[in-house]
Formats: C-alpha cells, structure tokens, sequence
C-alpha cells in the first residue's frame, strides 16, 4: 500500500511547471483583442469624421463631384486596409486557439495517468523534456536548432518558437546598437504597456539623445529632449536633468553618471531591460523553465553526504564502492553544490545496522562480506567509504527508535 501510495502520481504538482504554457496563449489572446480594438476605434474615429466632412461639402457645394467621390474612394481604401488588417488579427487568433487546445490536451493526458510507473507517464514526460529543451534553446537565441527540435518531435503547437524568436531579433539588435526595432516594437505594444511602470521606451529615447550628443549634434539633440524626454520630467525627474547636464560633456568625461551615460555598456542594459519588459508583459519566466526543473530535481536527490570529502567512488579515490547516486557522479557533482538539499520524512537503513568508530552506518552482513572479498582478516572491517579498518569488537550495534 506504501508503494501505491509513492507511485500515485499528483498532476496538480507537476502543473507549477507548466503554468507559462497556458498563460502566454492568453496573453497573446489579450494582446491581439487590445490591438484589433484600437485598430477599429481609430479607423471609426477617422472614417465616421471623413465621412461628414465629405457630405457637408458635397450638399453646401464646396466640393465637386470628382472631389466626392475622391474622397469616397479614400475612405474605402481605408476601409479594405482595415479590412486586410482584421484578416491578419483573426489568422493569429485561430493559430493561438489551435495552440491553447494542443496545450490543454497535452496536460490532459496527465490526469490520465494512474500511476509514476505507468509507461504513459514516461511519454508524456518525454514531451515535457522536449518542450523545455527547446525553450533552454530558444532563450539562448538557438532558434534554427529549437525550430528543428519541435518539428522533429512534432510539438511546434507546445513551443512558443515565434515569440522568442522575435524576442532574440529585438535583443540582438539592441546589442549591436540599433533602436529600430525595440522602438517599433514599444509602439506596436503601447497600449499594452501603458498602465505599467515601464521605462523601456523611455530609455531609449534616452538613448537616441546620447548618440546625438555623441555626434556633436547638438541641435538635433535638444530638439529631440524637448520632444521626447522633457515629457516626462514629472515622473522621471532625476533622469532628465541628468540628461540636460550630458550637454555640457563630452563623451571623453571621465565625470560620473556622464562617463556611465556614454559607456556602450548602456545597450547592454537596454537589452536585458527590453528581456525585463517582454517577459513580464507575456508573464513568461526570467530564466529558462529547465533551470527550475533541473534545481528541483538535484534538490530533491541531494543529500548531506553527496558532497562530503568520502561522497563517492566518483569524487574520492580512496573510496572501494559504487554509488548508484545521480548527485555524487562526476556530471552533476559540481552543478549541484550550491544547491540546498530537502528533508526527507523518510529513510530506509539497511538490515541489521551497526556503527563504526568514525560514526558512519552500514548493514552488518553487507559490510562483513565486503571485507572478506578485499582480503581482510577474520575480525577486522574496513570502511568501505574512507577505507578506514577496524576490530570487529569496536563496532557496535545500532537501535533505530
């Protein structure tokens, strides 16, 4: 019955995961209504003012025929971009629809699984491992190899392969000192980033000032402050005066925060801050979902004892056994070191143990016999782990209570 028990398999537990598979559907649900919304609203707005215009001009007389229906073929033009537009929206809903049922029916299959042992779990687990493979991938800006990982394994529906993939295109860009692209994409995401504390669009167009003032145009660049930055001197204060007193230095300062302000260590910042925002924006994680399931694992294997000085016959050499444990082998020793180990409520010991002087446990048959086989004298034991040897009559029996 015990067995059954640590057999039973607790989907819910598995589901703090894969959370992120269900939310960035909805998020990007969420995004597309917002944009389709303020797509018609601005269409209305303009085509419904178009349209009286045109007709009081055309019942006072102000404008001719031709002038009219100029203006009425404009306003269709318009409309059929519009139109074109909705198209676009609506062939991204189906796909994120098609999406959501793939995930739903994917994490569906795990309540249909009774057991840890049941062999659909190792299938169903298999997919998992995939799927975080490929996103480990796709977050460190290997799209071709994540791409062909998904279209192998078939689960291109389970992987978010085209939200990363413009991510990386957006951070890279950044890195090598373009701001096209970030800024194209605040604008497309305004709506959506309005009521948060985002300072992204901000900082770049800190940015765009910089590399004016870099150039010596300056001109251009208080034309530009007055533009975009003095805006914003009610929230961002410090940030703007900084950014006045940048014309009074050259790039050459060595005057701080004016020396940070021009170092190119500042599109660094401004692409970890863009990774900040998409994420947080899509409620996607910060770090790679397999880092969580990799620290979850080593945890809940390690022990006190994986990373003593006498661990294992991988990392000591003195050491006689053979250790069937994940955490003392060579590859991820090292990986799981900084790691805290979890309590276990329970323990199982070996039959009839004993203790040795130096404190360790072992079961006293197993430990007897091992003995012999090394070729130790009738009376005599040696610690299989620090290759310690002691009397027979120093050992002493343990009682568990």
């Amino acid at each position: 019955m015990a067995e059954l028990n640590f057999t039973k398999l607790n989907p819910e537990s598995h589901l703090l995961l894969d959370q992120p598979l269900l939310r960035l559907p909805v998020e990007l649900s969420r995004k597309n209504f917002k944009l389709t919304a303020v797509h018609v609203e601005h269409d209305k707005k303009h085509l419904l003012g178009a349209l009286k215009a045109t007709a009081n001009d055309s019942f006072s007389g102000k404008k001719d025929p031709s002038e009219t229906l100029e203006s009425l073929d404009n306003m269709i033009n318009r409309m059929k971009n519009l139109k074109r537009k909705m198209e676009g929206f609506h062939e991204e809903e189906k796909t994120t629809h098609r999406q959501t049922r793939q995930r739903l029916e994917h994490l569906q299959d795990l309540y249909q699984i009774p057991s840890l042992a049941d062999v659909k779990y190792d299938e169903w687990s298999r997919i998992r491992l995939n799927r975080l493979l490929a996103d480990y991938l796709l977050r460190n800006g290997y799209s071709e190899s994540a791409r062909a990982l998904a279209k192998e394994k078939s689960i291109e529906d389970l992987v978010d392969l085209d939200v990363f993939v413009q991510c990386h295109r957006v951070e890279e860009s950044l890195r090598r000192g373009s701001m096209q692209e970030c800024l194209a994409w605040c604008s497309e995401h305004r709506e959506l980033t309005r009521k948060t504390s985002n300072t992204l669009e901000f900082e770049l167009r800190l940015q765009q000032f910089i590399e004016l003032r870099r150039k010596g145009h300056l001109m251009e660049a208080q034309q530009h402050a007055r533009k975009f930055i003095s805006s914003n001197v009610e929230h961002k204060n410090p940030e703007v005066q900084r950014a006045a007193g940048l014309l009074a230095y050259s790039p050459e300062t060595k005057v701080e925060p004016y020396r940070t302000m021009y170092s190119k260590s500042r599109w660094d910042f401004l692409a970890n801050l863009f990774l900040k925002t998409h994420h947080e924006l899509f409620s996607l994680p910060t770090r790679p979902l397999l880092h969580f399931a990799l620290s979850a694992g080593l945890s809940a294997l390690k022990t006190p004892s994986c990373h003593s000085k006498y661990a294992s016959s991988s990392s000591n050499a003195s050491s006689t056994t053979t250790t069937v444990c994940p955490i003392c082998s060579t590859e991820l020793n090292e990986l799981a070191r900084s790691l805290r180990h979890v309590q276990h409520n329970k323990s199982s010991v070996e039959y009839d143990p004993i203790v040795l002087p130096n404190g360790r446990v072992y079961g006293r048959d197993r430990l007897l016999e091992m003995s012999a086989k090394v070729g130790l004298e009738e009376g005599r034991v040696k610690d299989p782990t620090t290759s310690e040897v002691f009397d027979i009559s120093q050992v002493r029996k343990v009682f568990i209570s």
